[in-house]
């Protein structure tokens, strides 16, 4: 401790070189902080996806539609103990950067299949009653200040409605929580059916299928069975947990934890070198 007056006092001796040594710092922790938060948002998915969810998706990919009737045939299949399909929708809130998830339901499947969505009771009711309701997960709703009962256009960038529009109109019913601190709250759910009446295209197929497996131990049987019963169809499909679909998306993008890695080993090094060339001119001097 009684080194320390000298120490601040060799700090005092080049103001400049310690302010801007300081500042460089700040900058490579900040860097840091960012890219750790960038890394964590590509990687958030797949810690929460459950383990005994499994996703069914076209075999060529997720953009592609499979039929609506394949629902009761995965449901008779062995370990299945629930399924039901969600579609995407891929809309733009007002302005090209107002981006979130946006999904067509059956709401009350939906619900069951994912019971980490807290939803109120009446909230319930009101979007199984309402045609075009809609519920979005409590980050959005702060992000936008959404409040129940406002009337939320949508511009879809692949759904025409059949008056020719690509805009379209949701009534929010509700807003949804999150069991745990982890829960995905920025979704944006909407009815399965107000899309299936209104579509100018698509009827009859969704765009993947969500399903419950009794035992998570053999999720990898009850995929490959899934994928047998519609291998040699005109729609083949993959079936796989969600922590590996959502590791896929991800993948498509690039190894984002090696490039943040790289980019942080770097950041580091210059560090050192800062400090390094710091130490070396102090030295010089004394």
């Amino acid at each position: 401790m009684k080194f320390l007056p000298l120490l601040f006092a060799n700090f005092k001796r080049h103001k400049l070189r310690t302010l801007l040594t300081i500042l460089s710092i700040v900058v490579a922790f900040t860097l840091f902080g960012y890219l750790a938060a960038i890394r964590n948002a590509f990687q958030f998915g797949v810690h929460v996806a459950g383990a005994d969810r499994l996703i069914v998706r076209h075999r060529v990919s997720l953009m592609q539609f499979l039929p609506l009737a394949y629902e009761p045939g995965i449901e008779t299949i062995d370990g299945v103990s629930d399924a039901t399909h969600a579609t995407f929708f891929v809309g733009i809130y007002r302005e090209p950067k107002n981006l979130f998830p946006q999904m067509a339901v059956n709401p009350d499947e939906f619900l069951k299949m994912y019971p980490e969505f807290v939803l109120p009771p009446e909230q319930k009711r009101a979007w199984l009653q309402t045609r075009t309701g809609a519920i979005v997960g409590r980050g959005t709703a702060e992000r936008f200040g959404f409040r129940i009962g406002d009337r939320i256009p949508l511009r879809s960038a692949i759904w025409e409605a059949k008056n020719g529009d690509y805009t379209w109109a949701f009534d929010l019913v509700g807003i949804y929580d999150g069991s745990a601190r982890d829960t995905d709250i920025s979704n944006f759910f909407f009815r399965h059916d107000y899309l299936e009446e209104n579509a100018s295209w698509g009827q009859g197929r969704v765009g993947w299928y969500l399903i419950r497996v009794s035992d998570s131990r053999r999720a990898a049987e009850i995929a490959r069975k899934v994928d047998e019963r519609f291998a040699n169809s005109a729609a083949e499909t993959k079936t796989e947990s969600e922590a590996a679909l959502l590791q896929g998306v991800a993948a498509q993008i690039g190894n984002v934890g090696a490039i943040v890695q790289a980019i942080l080993a770097v950041v580091f090094f210059t560090i050192l070198l800062v400090a390094g060339n710091t130490m070396a001119q102090t030295v010089g001097e004394r």
